[in-house]
């Protein structure tokens, strides 16, 4: 099943103001891991535009008109979120990047990674925030559904909470949204009780974790709660919101993920999208602002996107050298912690938990 990657060049053309985390040169760490792709002979593919009724799925009417009205400027949207003058044009190609990687999975059953920015899936209906104009994955799930997919599952493993993508598929028991991060932290949502809405209900699943949590944590999570979770929905299509900002150099947040324990994470989900969605897996970037964790994140993302699915127990680093293993056997006070929570809540829609 070869991976498709989906970059460009132009997404450095997105400028914030000095200081700002989410900052040029993060593109230029994308650009770095797509060159590297290319020379081993992968395929690449520059992204296509979100069409308006791609947007309309999830944005209203208005919120797209204000983020046209930005065009040609530098705009200060509120006090994380900026544009520059192609910030528009550059956040509708991220939204259509998924798009195509959706696409792209569909017909050949087979991966896609989307190396975009700015992120996305802080996005919400009406209201731009968190660094964030669009919602790029929550599009790629709606136009999922409206290609014929029955069951999309988007998994969000960065580190802030994805409220926009929660929001977007709240009340619709077609979408699984997981997310694990850290809480309390910004944006302040994905509390535990946090389960959908209506036909909805059960099929958000937060996992709020404390900060400081590590590869062993997020293991048992995995093992726990998420895993067991999608053996249960079983979709036909998988999302993941890949961000790299729970790393433990990040200069954001408190957890203190590895590059192995992200190499463990991406091999599960690969796992499942292998044996239940017959390769449809889709990644997106979105949050990671320490360039040397985000680039071996990225590197990883390929690495297990592009090779046969495996036990989580095999570990690479970027030149291809081991990796220390991140403990399996059992998670902290913390993870089993969030474990117990999740299970207390969820238990009543999965009897998988």
């Amino acid at each position: 099943m070869p991976l498709l990657l989906i970059a460009s060049e132009r997404f450095s053309d997105h400028l914030t103001p000095p200081g700002h985390v989410e900052r040029v040169e993060r593109a230029h760490v994308f650009d770095a891991v797509a060159t590297a792709w290319r020379k081993q002979g992968g395929a690449i593919v520059e992204p296509r535009p979100a069409t308006r009724d791609e947007l309309l799925a999830i944005h209203s009417a208005e919120h797209i008109a204000a983020m046209e009205a930005t065009r040609g400027r530098a705009v200060m949207l509120d006090p994380d979120t900026f544009t520059s003058p192609e910030s528009e044009e550059l956040a509708r190609l991220g939204a259509g990047a998924v798009c195509l990687g959706v696409e792209h999975a569909l017909a050949e059953r087979a991966p896609a990674f989307a190396l975009v920015r700015p992120p996305g899936h802080h996005a919400e209906r009406d209201r731009p925030m968190g660094f964030c104009l669009y919602n790029n994955v929550a599009i790629g799930a709606a136009l999922a559904l409206a290609r014929g997919v029955s069951r999309v599952a988007v998994v969000d493993f960065d580190v802030h909470h994805g409220n926009g993508t929660q929001w977007s598929f709240y009340d619709d028991p077609r979408v699984l949204f997981i997310s694990t991060h850290q809480y309390p932290f910004w944006p302040g949502t994905g509390a535990v009780a946090d389960a959908g809405r209506g036909d909805g209900e059960g099929f958000t699943v937060n996992v709020p974790m404390a900060a400081g949590c590590g590869d062993a944590d997020y293991a048992l999570v995995f093992d726990e709660i998420i895993l067991p979770v999608l053996k249960q929905f079983a979709p036909e299509m998988l999302l993941v919101s890949a961000g790299f900002d729970a790393h433990e150099r990040d200069p954001l947040a408190s957890m203190k993920v590895t590059t192995g324990g992200f190499r463990r994470m991406l091999d599960d989900l690969w796992s499942v999208a292998s044996s239940t969605c017959q390769g449809r897996l889709v990644a997106v970037t979105e949050g990671g602002y320490d360039l040397q964790a985000l680039g071996q994140g990225l590197e990883q993302t390929v690495k297990v996107l592009s090779g046969p699915a495996r036990p989580a127990a095999h570990y690479l680093d970027a030149s291809g050298g081991a990796l220390d293993a991140p403990e399996t056997t059992s998670g902290t006070v913390r993870g089993r912690a969030a474990v117990n929570a999740v299970k207390a809540v969820q238990g009543r829609y999965w009897s998988t938990l």
